[in-house]
């Protein structure tokens, strides 16, 4: 054993020994625990199971909270676990539990624990680029909406800008505290497992069945198995809260699992990645959501685009070919006949109701240049002002929304922003020089990409862990070219 580990093992023994014999073992610390668990065990007797359920919640919860503040690395892997199961454990509790809380804990955590690093270590450069700066643009026009005049409500922003601007602020976190290429192949390794996880959840529910709370959710109210079950299928959604979050999540996956397989890995790693990405492409039909399929295509012509060589070219004429017959083989298959019907709109209801709509509403968008406000369309706008014009109109797309929510000027400072991310993704993809972390800046610019396209059909950033997830790719996409350079300056040389 080498001297290293020895003297590790030795170190955490030396530390057990401690915790464990000279302060566990204290008769204060020994008479405080007899108390603490003879009087939890009073309150769940008297209260019941509840009770016993939100003990249980404040001690699993204070100890977390101080890891997240004080241990950001854990911090943002326990931010990005949740925000993958929160919308599965929402099953599980009563509807009107107000479980999202735990991600705004979460968040608000990890803000207060970016100031308190930030205080003893105030470095700066890390923000200085563009993407930071039409970040900050853009927060702050989501920050000015409060005092929009044609907004019917200020509650409206206040519970919008909880999942559109406050999760913005992750990418001030992400782009601080990630430092370290281990650190990212971490955060990518947790990202794809858990988006294996969902699924797997997706796959059970297509060929084994829902889960009884499952089962239970789906029925609780009719209008959302009406919504789900379309021609003659129930619409898949795994873990998350629908069936487009549940789809885009998976084509993304696949296209950053395509995208690390360019990257210095050994083969049985390469095939691995490729059976996961055939898999996440797969499940991802049980969804049902055709505005997914058309990001296939979209995604790997920009990863054909970024990385254009004869093997590349050969790859792409062989996705077209299969890609066509997939389009064009007859079926009696809902799943597959769902897909083919999303490359052909003309043949589509749903599509031409989506135009009428956008149709009907570029008066308004027109005559707002600042939009009717954030959270005046969609659940808040139907909750806290029911009556109003935009409460009833269906936005569809994310692009729409923010023409309607904030105006031409607002879609107008969108799109910028979202051109800037993929412009200075782009560049630092072809400037940087280490394979590996320029493979994870392929697979950031291909996730973004992604939905960027998949915003239009669909509103892609509104839910977890998606909104996480992309304001995280956004900051990798910094994060990778900056240790390039610092692996050129400690290492003139390098080969790779």
């Amino acid at each position: 054993m080498p001297d290293d580990q020895v003297i590790n093992n030795a170190a955490k023994k030396t530390f057990w020994d401690k915790l464990i014999i000279q302060k566990l073992s204290a008769p204060a610390i020994i008479l405080f625990l007899i108390c603490t668990s003879l009087a939890i065990s009073y309150v769940i007797a008297r209260e019941g199971y509840i009770a016993g359920l939100i003990i249980l919640c404040v001690i699993v919860a204070l100890p977390v909270a101080y890891a997240t503040v004080a241990y950001p690395k854990f911090g943002i892997m326990a931010l990005i676990t949740i925000s993958f199961f929160i919308n599965y454990a929402s099953r599980l509790v009563p509807e009107p539990t107000p479980i999202g809380l735990v991600m705004d804990a979460m968040t608000y955590l990890l803000i207060l624990g970016f100031f308190v690093k930030h205080k003893s270590d105030k470095q700066w450069d890390y923000f200085k680029n563009p993407i930071t700066y039409f970040t900050l643009a853009w927060l702050g026009y989501n920050f000015l909406e409060l005092i929009n005049p044609a907004s019917p409500s200020i509650l409206e922003w206040v519970f919008t800008v909880r999942t559109v601007g406050v999760i913005m602020l992750m990418y001030f976190v992400f782009l601080y505290h990630i430092r370290t290429k281990e650190f990212i192949k971490s955060l990518i390794k947790l990202w794809l497992v858990l988006e294996l996880i969902a699924a797997v959840s997706g796959f059970q529910q297509e060929h084994i069945g829902l889960f009884g709370f499952e089962n239970e959710w789906l029925h609780r109210f009719p209008e959302r198995y009406k919504l789900l079950f379309i021609g003659g299928h129930l619409r898949k959604w795994g873990i998350f809260s629908d069936p487009v979050v549940y789809a885009y999540n998976m084509v993304a996956a696949a296209l950053v699992c395509i995208a690390l397989m360019f990257g210095p890995l050994k083969r049985r790693r390469k095939i691995i990645l490729g059976l996961m990405a055939a898999f996440f492409f797969a499940v991802m039909l049980y969804s049902g959501t055709r505005a997914s399929y058309l990001i296939i295509p979209a995604g790997l012509s920009m990863l054909f685009i970024l990385n254009f060589n004869k093997k590349v070219l050969i790859f792409a004429v062989v996705c077209a070919l299969m890609l066509g017959v997939l389009i064009r083989v007859p079926t009696s298959n809902p799943t597959l006949a769902r897909f083919q019907s999303a490359f052909r709109p003309s043949k589509d209801a749903s599509f031409e109701e989506r135009l009428r709509n956008q149709e009907r509403i570029k008066p308004f968008i027109l005559s707002h240049p600042i939009g009717g406000g954030l959270g005046s369309v969609g659940v808040w706008g139907q909750r806290f002002a029911p009556n109003s014009y935009l409460a009833k109109f269906p936005p569809d797309s994310g692009y729409v929304r923010v023409a309607v929510e904030m105006g031409w000027i607002g879609l107008l400072l969108y799109c910028i922003f979202n051109f800037v991310i993929l412009y200075k993704g782009i560049q630092y993809f072809y400037l940087i020089r280490y394979p590996m972390l320029k493979s994870y800046c392929l697979g950031m610019i291909l996730f973004i990409f992604a939905f960027d396209v998949g915003n239009f059909p669909q509103q892609a950033l509104v839910q977890y862990p998606s909104n996480i997830l992309f304001y995280m790719a956004m900051a990798l996409l910094n994060i990778t070219m900056r240790l390039d350079i610092e692996q050129r300056k400690s290492k003139p040389k390098m080969t790779g």
